[in-house]
């Protein structure tokens, strides 16, 4: 009997082997992840300027109009021409705006943004001492 132990032992030794190998190929997977990292955040992470638009509205309610107008499928320079408030009429361009040019609150979700186009935008919100913001980003260098 203690033979078939010690022989039940090396199989369950052999089995161990065999997830050691299954391991290597997690180390495999790791490396995938790394560079899916690098595609997702290094890009954003390490612009130094971006070209960049928004709508800028003192109240909330009409910001909430424009968003429907956005997710409705309407240009995100057409909706800036008829809903923002400020003095970026045209379609909300700001232009080429370097790193601490910008309100921190502006700042942190604009350079966090993907780049898109205004047929098909990815926004992002923010409120600062101006109102209340929906933003895209053109472009970053």
């Amino acid at each position: 009997m203690a033979g078939k132990k010690k022989e039940d032992n090396k199989k369950s030794d052999g089995g161990k082997g065999k997830d050691a190998k299954g391991g290597k190929k997690g180390g495999g997977d790791d490396k995938s992840k790394d560079n899916n990292k690098d595609k997702s955040g290094g890009g954003a992470k390490g612009a130094q300027s971006i070209n960049v638009r928004h709508i800028l509205c003192e109240k909330h309610s009409k910001k909430e109009e424009a968003l429907a107008k956005l997710r409705d499928g309407a240009k995100f320079d057409e909706v800036a021409r008829d809903f923002s408030e400020d003095k970026a009429r045209q379609g909300g361009a700001l232009g080429w705006k370097t790193k601490g040019s910008l309100a921190p609150e502006f700042e942190a979700v604009a350079y966090g943004l993907d780049t898109s186009t205004t047929g098909n935008p990815k926004i992002g919100e923010a409120k600062t001492e101006h109102g209340y913001h929906i933003i895209m980003v053109e472009g970053r260098k």
